[in-house]
């Protein structure tokens, strides 16, 4: 019963996690979680998984290594979040929604958090390959 649960509600987030890949939300996000729940029952979404995180390593080393593309992501989730302000304070955009400007807001704080969590983990990274004066 707990493989069948873990099955239809890891399949049932990882469809939402692709139709937020064209839809404004994480989708990537919502893929690796539902990816890392099947992959609790189910060998098959292990390999996926792996990649993902392999993916995500690699993603984050580059944003926090170049001040190019965190000044780019920064802009962008700033960007996103004032659009879905803007639209919640009542002017009304073309193509936006209130559900669409709450995805908007999300998204933004979700990316400003990545930027947060891969710059700490770059210097911590750095700090630790630093020799010791011991």
């Amino acid at each position: 019963m707990k493989r069948l649960a873990v099955g239809v509600v890891g399949c049932v987030l990882l469809l939402v996690g692709v139709a937020l890949l064209v839809l404004p939300g994480p989708g990537f996000v919502l893929i690796a979680g539902a990816l890392a729940l099947l992959a609790t029952q189910f060998e098959w979404a292990k390999r996926p998984l792996d990649y993902a995180k392999d993916k995500a390593s690699v993603g984050i080393e580059e944003v926090a290594t170049s001040k190019f593309r965190a000044s780019l992501a920064v802009v962008c989730a700033l960007g996103m979040v004032a659009i879905g302000v803007v639209e919640l304070a009542g002017v009304r955009l073309p193509h936006v929604n209130a559900l669409t400007a709450v995805m908007l807001i999300l998204s933004g704080l979700f990316l400003v958090g990545t930027l947060v969590y891969a710059v700490v983990r770059a210097r911590s990274n750095a700090a630790a390959d630093e020799p010791s004066d011991h």
